[in-house]
């Protein structure tokens, strides 16, 4: 009799177990696909990320440096074609392991052009914010690079 028992409860354990994998199957959860600025890294699975959008840079350079209507057409035009020159870059087999350094080249040509549209006030802010990129970056280790004037991309916030 005691056998009956366990063989029963053995049984309804299997069932509830088994109803719980038929459940989940039916209703799989939905996969969730890598944020915006992030993407999977070639090879390796690790999450890496994504150049920023011109249009977000731009407004997140207008809110902290209170650019006017004419520096963010300006300012967008620089980073498109920065993003634009580092996507082809970044295609680019055959650039090899002076890669690195002509995307810095890149982007220190945009910082350059961008301050250059800069009143001397904004030009103060955007001095400041290029130190505490710097700063940040050294705190990383430099894994960009970095080398005293060469600029780096700045945290995300």
């Amino acid at each position: 009799m005691l056998k009956k028992y366990l063989l029963t409860i053995l049984a309804a354990g299997l069932l509830a177990i088994g109803a719980t994998f038929a459940a989940a199957q039916d209703n799989p959860a939905p996969a969730q696909a890598p944020s915006t600025d992030q993407q999977p890294a070639p090879g390796n699975g690790r999450m890496r990320h994504a150049p920023p959008d011109p249009a977000q840079r731009t407004a997140e350079l207008t809110k902290k440096l209170s650019l006017t209507a004419d520096q963010q057409t300006k300012v967008q035009g620089i980073l498109e074609s920065e993003h634009s020159q580092m996507e082809t870059l970044r295609q680019d087999s055959s650039a090899g392991p002076d890669r690195r350094s002509k995307m810095m080249d890149i982007h220190k040509s945009s910082d350059t052009q961008i301050r250059a549209l800069l009143d001397p006030d904004q030009q103060k802010k955007w001095d400041e914010m290029q130190a505490k990129r710097q700063e940040w970056m050294q705190k990383r280790g430099g894994r960009m690079g970095n080398t005293g004037d060469q600029q780096a991309p700045p945290p995300q916030q």
